[in-house]
Parts: C-alpha cells; sequence; structure tokens
C-alpha cells in the first residue's frame, strides 16, 4: 500500500525512477563488483579474492548502457543459459552458488566482464 492505494512494487519502481538507458551516456568511471572469502584450511587461514571492473563507457558504447546494467544482466543472461545447456539443474530448488562456478567464469569473460583472482592478500580496505 502506498498512500492507500495498492501497488505492484516492480510497476511503482518504473514510474517513479528514471529509465536505466537513460542515464548511460553521463556516466564515467568504473564499476567494481567482487567477493572478499576468508577461511581455515588445513589450520592455516587463507584469502581469496575475486572481482571484475567494468567501465561505464565502454558499457554505454557497446550497449546503450551504463555498466551496472551491464554487470547486473550480463550474469543473470548468462545463468538462464547455464541452465539451459543444462548445466546449472537439478531436482528442487538451488541457489545459484550451489552450481558449478566453473563453466559460468568461463564464459563470463567471453561475454565482457572478465576477473581477477587474488590468493592470499589483505583483504581490509
Amino acid at each position: 500500500m502506498y498512500n492507500g492505494v495498492e501497488i505492484v512494487p516492480i510497476q511503482f519502481l518504473k514510474a517513479v525512477l528514471p529509465d536505466p538507458k537513460s542515464l548511460g551516456e553521463n556516466y564515467k568511471g568504473m564499476t567494481s563488483i567482487g567477493c572478499r572469502i576468508r577461511g581455515i584450511k588445513d589450520g592455516k587461514e587463507h584469502t581469496y579474492y575475486i572481482y571484475n571492473n567494468c567501465d561505464h563507457e565502454k558499457a554505454y558504447e557497446e550497449t546503450g548502457t551504463q555498466a551496472v546494467s551491464y554487470t547486473t544482466g550480463v550474469p543473470a543472461a548468462l545463468g538462464a543459459s547455464m541452465w539451459a545447456k543444462g548445466l546449472w539443474r537439478g531436482a528442487g530448488v538451488f541457489n545459484v552458488e550451489e552450481f558449478d562456478p566453473d563453466p559460468f567464469l568461463a564464459e563470463l569473460g567471453e561475454q565482457g566482464l572478465p576477473w581477477i583472482e587474488e590468493h592470499d592478500v589483505n583483504l581490509e580496505v
């Protein structure tokens, strides 16, 4: 409910937020999306950092959208592709983290989102 009116959240957001395509032309800089992981293996602490940087201007030149849209859409489309190819399937409901990441990561770079890995580095920001 919003101001006494029942709404559909996605329709409401579409009505009040700018079209993401309209934002891309003026964006400068890069996104940086990653996972910082710390854990214990064989009694010793290890760290792992995997990340991707995506340039807003290059994404806009290629797709007409800024890098935020690009880095949101490409992984989702690739996940659907993994399912369609039979690489990510099983009985029941799964989180994407439960599937084998190797075929996804192998194709992610080819789809314009190359990733970088760092092992046993300081993860503090």
